[in-house]
């Protein structure tokens, strides 16, 4: 008797291990998570990658080391997916109140903070195994990199230009990359950082002004609400300081005509750009935002091909 019971226990745990209603929440909790990384907005991958590839393609002039390069590559996609799992955390009181975010999983309670908290540790442990990888230089400054992204989403709470420390967070990877290849920081890896900082508070300036209303009413800075009715001024003279930067940046590699080219294409977007957001509409906004993905990839084509045809 017990070991039939036994058996028909078996045959319900092998055959019927999941009914109909858990099944679907299963697969449910799997799609919060990626939207807690944002696996499913790759923007910020990209918006992250392209500086970390120009530093790479700059300190290897033109021929990263294939380990490296993957290093790096997997590196940006662990450490985007850890921050917006820190920053979703340290945003969950406030995120419930914004139109754009109110549906994000811990900010709708699909997620709990703890299993947020577990996430990040997860994913910042797997980026620091490949840092492990290599010398001790990178992996200082991939520290000092980490404790920026692991800051700013509550240095955002006092800071009124949060894009700028933004920054930083999101250059990070120019120093390590230099560091890495040559095992040095050289002053043009500077001067990139410099025009990494400008180009990310002109996009996130334009992110934010898509919830500027919302962060008004719930307290939250940013440089949207800083610059007021002479946001778009200040964009544009950003957008143009960060073009000047990179000349620079150019001037010192002695790049020519192919770096250049992919200079005035970043401009020919900067330009669109501010004609999207000429209203300051939410959805013209947004669109300016994203667009600065192509603004990034511009760049580094001119790089890449500057060193494939003016280089070899």
């Amino acid at each position: 008797m017990i070991m039939a019971r036994l058996r028909w226990y078996g045959y319900r745990i092998r055959f019927h291990p999941w009914t109909s209603d858990e099944l679907p929440k299963i697969l449910g909790t799997v799609h919060d998570y990626v939207r807690l990384m944002r696996l499913d907005r790759p923007i910020g991958i990209w918006l992250l990658l392209w500086p970390t590839l120009w530093a790479l393609w700059i300190a290897s002039r033109g021929r990263p080391e294939p380990l490296i390069f993957v290093i790096f590559v997997a590196g940006t996609v662990l450490m985007r997916s850890a921050g917006c799992a820190i920053n979703d955390y340290a945003d969950r009181s406030f995120d419930a109140h914004v139109q754009r975010t109110k549906d994000r999983p811990l900010a709708a309670g699909r997620l709990s903070n703890i299993e947020a908290l577990v996430l990040f540790a997860l994913l910042s442990l797997a980026a620091l195994m490949l840092a492990l990888q290599l010398n001790r230089l990178t992996l200082l400054w991939a520290v000092v990199g980490a404790l920026i992204a692991v800051t700013y989403p509550f240095v955002k709470r006092f800071l009124s230009v949060p894009q700028m420390y933004l920054g930083l967070a999101f250059g990070a990877g120019i120093p390590m990359a230099f560091a890495a290849q040559i095992e040095t920081v050289p002053r043009v890896a500077w001067l990139l950082l410099l025009a990494n900082v400008l180009w990310v508070t002109v996009y996130d300036t334009m992110y934010a002004m898509v919830d500027r209303n919302d962060d008004v009413r719930i307290g939250v800075r940013s440089t949207a609400i800083l610059f007021g009715d002479s946001d778009r001024h200040i964009i544009a003279v950003l957008q143009l300081m960060t073009l000047v930067t990179l000349y620079l940046v150019g001037k010192i590699l002695r790049a020519h005509a192919w770096y250049n080219a992919g200079l005035i294409a970043a401009a020919l977007f900067f330009v669109y750009q501010l004609w999207l957001i000429r209203a300051r509409d939410r959805e013209g906004c947004f669109h300016a935002f994203l667009n600065n993905n192509y603004v990034g990839m511009s760049v580094f084509i001119g790089l890449a091909l500057e060193y494939q045809f003016n280089r070899s």
